[in-house]
């Protein structure tokens, strides 16, 4: 502050000596203004005014120029670029004091808004000068505007350690910006492991799996290990098709059932219609792409039907991210099966049990006890464990294993004396894609590569049917080992042991 104490006491001496020439002056030219010639007056008014001004400059701008003005020649006497202004932005803590506007305006001025010390742009937030959500596009650096952002919520947070431990650096941001998800503070890292070789349909797959349950990896592994001694897994695609499930009201039951389409899915409740369009949709998961294809599907029955009120491009009759019988008995997205024939002596020597054990458990366990449970669709043993982990290691939206997970497991004896084991996993309403979404960030599209499924193929939803199809396998693959672990009385024991 040596400058403005410096200015101000210059100004305390001088101060009287302008105010009384200012006076002076007046009253010198005032007297002009009663000399009786209109033109001497005009002139002497306009003096007196440009007295005034000109005082009034001097008093209060001038002073506030000559401050900034020095400021700025001392940053550059000490051989502080002006360019950088980095005498204004403070080394030494003194952020903590309140910010000078001026100087914040002539930041702004000379480098832009960048220019301003975190400290700085966290007030214009607060003062609604800069909106919250925009901070990246605004300072034109993701990682600073996530660092403010940080700042912000730091301040309202009792354990100022929080933000430490949530990382937000070295992270590629601009596959997020505007895609992905909004008001980023960091990054949740998920440890991924891998499983393999999967050995489907006569091609070996690593396939990569994130999540921190323990065992879940080491046990769907010695799946795959025993499919591998057993010949591999076969799968196939038995039905590809992305629903959404409008719903329309129409002012009558009678006008409702008149209008009701016999070319695709749908029913009716009083005067509500709740239409089912199904579609493909390459190698996307396909939602945003249904969703704009029916808004145009219905604008045309609009014109139809005149007296139909759209009332929601989503009835909840697609059905999406919900437990839904609609799904699991007519399929959603990618419906796949996958089959495998385990000799006994694997399973004996790799999953440490006998064929008709586990026959007997499958029935109990994922028939008999989902069927008393009321299950819909949960016929299984843990398919959601499989899905969501290779899901979030993928880019896919981890809400869908909701439906996705929608699993029935079947064991039987098979072979001569029915020594062999036959297994299989039927998979409905696999909702998944190779692109879009998630899948553009570098490092779930370097999983998808992995897998040899990244991005969209020349045959498009070929790449989405291979990532379906190993999806299944890798689910089949954990509910053997699962399966087999609880039938020889392993699982407990296992999860104590590396699941502490």
């Amino acid at each position: 502050y040596e400058v403005q104490d410096n200015i101000a006491q210059g100004m305390s001496k001088l101060g009287p000596a302008i105010t009384l020439d200012a006076i002076v002056q007046t009253l010198v030219f005032g007297v002009g203004t009663l000399s009786g010639w209109k033109q001497l007056e005009t002139i002497s008014y306009f003096a007196c005014l440009s007295v005034l001004a000109n005082y009034l400059a001097l008093m209060t701008f001038y002073p506030a120029c000559l401050a900034l003005m020095l400021e700025l020649c001392h940053g550059v006497i000490h051989e502080q670029p002006v360019s950088k202004l980095q005498f204004i932005m403070n080394k030494d803590g003194d952020e903590e004091q309140k910010s000078n506007p001026v100087i914040q305006v002539v930041k702004i001025i000379m480098e832009g808004i960048s220019a301003l010390s975190n400290k700085e742009i966290i007030e214009l937030v607060k003062k609604k000068h800069i909106a919250g959500y925009q901070l990246e596009k605004v300072l034109g650096d993701f990682e600073r505007g996530i660092d403010v952002r940080r700042g912000l919520i730091d301040e309202n947070l009792t354990d100022k350690s929080v933000m430490e431990k949530l990382p937000f650096k070295n992270y590629d941001y601009s596959a997020v910006y505007g895609a992905c998800c909004e008001n980023v503070i960091g990054y949740i890292p998920v440890p991924v492991g891998v499983v393999g070789p999967l050995f489907m349909n006569s091609k070996d797959y690593y396939v990569p799996m994130a999540t921190t349950e323990g065992c879940l990896v080491a046990s769907t592994n010695r799946g795959c290990t025993a499919l591998k001694k057993s010949g591999g897994v076969r799968s196939f695609l038995l039905s590809d098709g992305m629903t959404r499930g409008p719903v329309v009201r129409f002012p009558t039951a009678e006008e409702c059932i008149f209008a009701k389409l016999t070319s695709l899915q749908a029913n009716l409740a009083g005067r509500y219609l709740f239409i089912r369009f199904v579609a493909t949709t390459g190698d996307a998961m396909g939602m945003n792409m249904l969703s704009k294809g029916v808004e145009n599907a219905l604008r045309v029955l609009k014109e139809k039907f005149p007296n139909m009120e759209i009332m929601s491009v989503s009835g909840n009759y697609c059905t999406d991210k919900k437990c839904a019988a609609i799904n699991w008995v007519n399929g959603r997205g990618k419906s796949v099966v996958a089959e495998a024939v385990i000799p006994g002596k694997v399973v004996r020597e790799v999953l440490k049990i006998n064929v008709s054990a586990l026959v007997d458990l499958n029935i109990a366990k994922n028939l008999v006890g989902s069927a008393m449970a009321g299950a819909q669709g949960g016929f299984n043993a843990h398919s959601a464990n499989i899905v969501t982990a290779v899901y979030i290691a993928t880019g896919q939206d981890p809400a869908e294993n909701v439906s996705s997970s929608n699993c029935i497991t079947l064991m039987e004896t098979t072979g001569d004396n029915n020594s062999d084991l036959y297994i299989s996993c039927t998979m409905p309403s696999l909702e998944l894609g190779t692109v879009g979404g998630g899948t553009r960030l570098q490092p779930q599209a370097a999983c998808l590569k992995m897998l040899g499924v990244e991005g969209p193929n020349k045959t498009p939803g070929k790449n989405a049917e291979t990532f379906a199809q190993i999806v299944c396998s890798t689910v089949l693959a954990g509910e053997l080992s699962l399966m087999s672990a609880l039938a020889a009385g392993h699982l407990v024991k296992s999860h104590m042991q590396h699941n502490r």
